[in-house]
């Protein structure tokens, strides 16, 4: 049987916004600071029901009914109150706690800390108007934080002494052991009596779903201290990786003023904007956000503003918020980055310019995806072919980490498009071919769109090609027309592996980059592979092709995954391991690259070299024979050998020709 705390209770309301909850049961509008909808309790047709984020309840006013998630539920699913939590919990993730003594007691002694913690704010604040506190003002004041500033934060002050707090709570009845637990007083390991943690600093009392005060953070007023802040220890009310500095009370005011919460580097930073009327800030502990922040700030705020130094350091901070942020990223949940002037924070820039010059800064945020790109053609030298390539290579393995599929679609659509104007293509000379998928294309999806033209890199005349040995010049585009049944075949094997095995995509990127296809169905067919692979690299066969379905080339699909032809050959089936799969595929390439370009161009360089009487014009015509005979497969061979043979005859023929002419 389930035991809810206060404690659960509140941690899952603070993880569930009422109108996500309710909105999966009524249709609701925004109107103000509140959603509107239907009654779920009576019939109508003008909209008596309303839902407020920021208070945590809904409210019928056709009939009187009131509550929270939890009652909600109750009131319209005909649930029990632990089937209601229990229903919440999974949504918000929470593990359900069980009832037992030993549970009862963490209860209690969780009760008992938090008094302890309540009282030693009380102390803090009072010393703070006190004469040992009289440096502690004159720093706030230095800083223009007013009164009202100091008692709506609860600053306080912890004086020099090592016992004046801990003497002040053992009068109040707290045992030295809660003390310790809470984070107020250290034990020392010798076994020695205990004493306070915070001497001579500024106290901001750090606040739980509760709004109780769960911990605190001290700045030193000794310019030599070993740290200038310090926060409470871990703790069983205090987990600093879970918790935002001022995150209830900038909850609200941000659904007051329809705008996003802002993430500062400090208290002070909070402390400032509020006094400036910005009041939504919120602020991480000392560390960077983590992923227990992240989520907590998108409970409250689609895109909140992260808001960093101008610095190398603040854009630093900013880079390992994005790395952090990545792989959480959702439909409609990111985050915008808004970099102050370089040396100045936002207390800094407040007190120096004004509340507008803040505003500006805020409302010039940029989003996670700019400040991404920014980073990432920023930080290496992209004037070589190769580079650009790693640049692609990496943006991949970047999109790769977004777990979210749509988000993660979305991701690699954009900064396609970004690569792809960042490095448009020269214009084609009148006439050219386009080769591959065409000009424009998706950058993700072919190497030619890095810079120069289509098919620049590829071996020219008398130049060594990789794995073939000497190659003569290429014709300056591809024989247009298809010759026979089989040269679509070959070229369907080509695309049908990489649907079946979209791996091979990764293996053999180049390769299928730079494939020139006669069939335009086929040609059209890779170019969708290609682009949905870019889109969303984490893609298996079965998610490809209910892609390809949904697009123009699903004709061609269907004839290809079911062509009688191809299915004789096992590297092309589904169930094929990858290591056969990919002997296979490149044995179909090397045939398909002798047969559609290779043989082409030989057989025509033989006929041009040799000019010079019969005894030339013979030797050409038989190399010329020889050369195609060899791309033609044996009987009862393998197609998978007609390269090796046409290489042999090509060596064979250079040879000849060396040997009668000394060429």
């Amino acid at each position: 049987m389930a035991r809810f705390t206060p404690e659960f209770l509140d941690e899952l309301k603070a993880r569930l916004r009422p109108s996500d909850v309710i909105g999966k049961y009524v249709k609701l509008q925004k109107r103000g600071n509140a959603w509107w909808g239907l009654s779920p309790f009576k019939p109508e047709k003008t909209p008596s029901f309303t839902v407020d984020d920021r208070r945590g309840s809904y409210h019928c006013f056709s009939t009187q009914n009131h509550g929270d998630i939890i009652t909600f539920l109750i009131e319209t699913q005909g649930l029990t109150f632990p089937e209601a939590v229990e229903r919440l919990a999974a949504d918000a993730g929470l593990v359900l706690p069980i009832e037992s003594p030993a549970e009862a007691a963490r209860a209690e002694k969780a009760q008992g800390l938090a008094e302890a913690c309540a009282a030693a704010a009380k102390f803090y604040q009072a010393m703070l108007h006190r004469a040992d506190g009289r440096g502690a003002m004159d720093y706030l004041r230095g800083r223009e934080v007013t009164d009202a500033q100091i008692d709506a934060f609860g600053i306080g002050f912890a004086p020099s002494s090592r016992h004046a707090l801990k003497d002040y709570l053992l009068n109040k009845g707290f045992a030295d052991e809660v003390l310790v637990e809470a984070g107020l007083l250290i034990k020392p390991e010798d076994g020695g009596a205990s004493y306070d943690r915070f001497r001579n600093r500024i106290m901001f009392p750090i606040l739980g779903t509760r709004d109780r005060v769960i911990a605190f953070g001290g700045r030193a007023l000794d310019p030599n201290a070993k740290a200038k802040y310090l926060n409470s220890p871990e703790t069983p009310l205090f987990h600093k990786g879970s918790v935002l500095y001022n995150f209830t009370n900038a909850r609200a005011a941000s659904a007051d003023d329809k705008k996003p919460l802002i993430v500062c580097e400090g208290y002070m930073d909070v402390i400032a904007l509020w006094g400036a009327g910005i009041k939504r800030a919120v602020a991480p502990l000392g560390t960077a956000l983590t992923e227990d922040q992240l989520a907590l700030l998108w409970r409250s705020s689609d895109e909140p503003v992260l808001c960093f130094d101008g610095d190398s350091a603040g854009v630093q901070a900013a880079h390992r918020s994005i790395d952090r942020a990545l792989a959480m990223l959702k439909p409609g949940k990111s985050l915008n980055f808004a970099f102050l002037p370089e040396g100045q924070d936002p207390d800094d820039l407040l007190r120096s310019e004004g509340v507008a010059a803040m505003n500006d800064v805020l409302e010039k945020a940029r989003p996670l995806v700019d400040v991404l790109w920014t980073r990432e053609i920023s930080i290496r030298d992209l004037e070589t072919p190769e580079r650009r390539a790693a640049l692609r290579s990496h943006l991949r393995e970047l999109v790769k980490q977004i777990t979210d599929k749509d988000v993660r679609g979305a991701y690699g659509e954009e900064l396609s498009q970004r690569l792809n104007a960042q490095f448009k293509p020269a214009p084609r000379e009148s006439g050219s071919g386009q080769g591959g998928y065409g000009q424009g294309g998706n950058p993700f999806r072919q190497s030619g769109q890095w810079g120069g033209r289509q098919g620049q890199g590829r071996p020219g005349r008398g130049q060594f090609d990789r794995g073939m040995g000497f190659r003569f010049a290429a014709p300056a585009r591809p024989t247009p027309g298809l010759k026979s049944p089989s040269q679509w075949v070959r070229e369907a094997s080509l695309v049908l592996a990489a649907i079946n095995h979209p791996v091979l995509l990764e293996r053999h990127e180049a390769a299928y980059f730079e494939l020139d296809l006669v069939d335009p169905g086929l040609k059209a067919l890779l170019g969708e592979v290609l682009s949905a692979i870019s889109t969303d690299p984490a893609l298996d066969s079965a998610g490809l092709k209910s892609h390809l379905t949904k697009t123009g080339v699903a004709g061609t699909l269907e004839r290809v995954t079911h062509d009688p032809q191809l299915g004789n050959h096992r590297f092309l089936r589904p169930e094929t391991e990858i290591d056969e799969v990919e002997q296979g595929f490149r044995n179909a390439l090397a045939h398909h690259l002798f047969e559609s370009t290779h043989k082409q161009e030989v057989a025509r360089s033989a006929s041009q070299i040799f000019t010079d009487g019969d005894d030339a014009w013979k030797a050409a015509a038989a190399a010329r024979e020889e050369l195609i005979n060899s791309s033609k497969p044996e009987e009862d061979g393998d197609e998978g050998d007609s390269p090796r043979r046409f290489t042999d005859a090509l060596e064979k023929m250079k040879q000849t020709v060396e040997k009668k002419f000394g060429r």
